[in-house]
């Protein structure tokens, strides 16, 4: 069992690295909370430049198809085709644009889709965040990562998975939802003793806990102790805390 829970420590660890390397490019860009959501971003950059490979081929082909149907181009020919390469280029470089999930998608597909999903959802919800719960997402996404790295190992259909993704698919985006429905100049006001922002942190936090805790559990084979904890996480971070954020709209 320690070695199972030194291997979980030794996956977030990993993970951390790979985040704050992510980071080394600024800290106002949107960075990649996670390998997860890289991943996605990776694949979607993947797929700009092979429309940029495609589209200046087809320029140069249509080009030197032409130059031998007129038996030649001419300058004006040329820079025609420059122009029209550069201008492929800037335009498949923009667009498309990455789709941020909508939240009813997150737990649609594989784990491995699941956490990418679900880590660039929250990197587009982070900005409308307080900055404390904003350093929660930011770290949650390395938790995000070994807890699909866990949940790999696990049969899809055991009621224990069923609840993590419920977890990670449902409660955690729906706390972030009820706190933006909330509008601005009510979040910094006190109702039961905390603010909206107070409120949002707190509970983020508590799942932040509970994912990381889920992972090692996961890792030392505890699947029925961990259902249990999650389904009291769904009710109390869940409905009850929605509701609570929810009375203030």
């Amino acid at each position: 069992m320690s070695d199972l829970t030194n291997q979980s420590d030794q996956i977030l660890d990993e993970a951390r690295r790979v985040r704050d390397d992510n980071r080394t490019g600024g800290r106002h860009r949107m960075e990649s909370i996670g390998k997860g959501s890289a991943g996605l971003k990776t694949k979607h950059l993947m797929g700009k430049l092979k429309r940029i490979v495609v589209a200046v081929a087809g320029i140069i082909m249509a080009a030197m198809v032409a130059g031998l149907i007129v038996d030649g181009i001419g300058f004006a020919g040329i820079m025609m085709t420059f122009f029209a390469i550069i201008a492929a280029i800037v335009a498949f470089s923009v667009f498309p644009k990455i789709k941020v999930p909508k939240r009813a998608d997150l737990t649609k597909g594989d784990v491995r889709t699941m956490v990418g999903k679900t880590e660039l959802w929250l990197e587009h919800q982070r900005p409308a965040l307080p900055p404390p719960a904003a350093k929660i997402v930011e770290d949650m996404g390395v938790q995000l990562d070994a807890l699909g790295l866990q949940l790999e190992t696990v049969d899809q259909t055991h009621p224990a998975a069923q609840e993590v993704r419920k977890l990670v698919g449902e409660v955690l985006p729906e706390t972030v939802d009820s706190y933006r429905k909330i509008p601005q100049h009510l979040r910094h006001e006190k109702r039961a003793g905390a603010t909206p922002d107070e409120q949002v942190t707190e509970s983020l936090g508590k799942i932040s806990k509970e994912i990381d805790s889920v992972t090692r559990q996961l890792a030392e084979g505890s699947l029925d102790d961990l259902a249990i904890k999650t389904r009291y996480l769904e009710y109390r971070y869940g409905e009850g805390e929605d509701t609570s954020l929810q009375d203030k709209n």
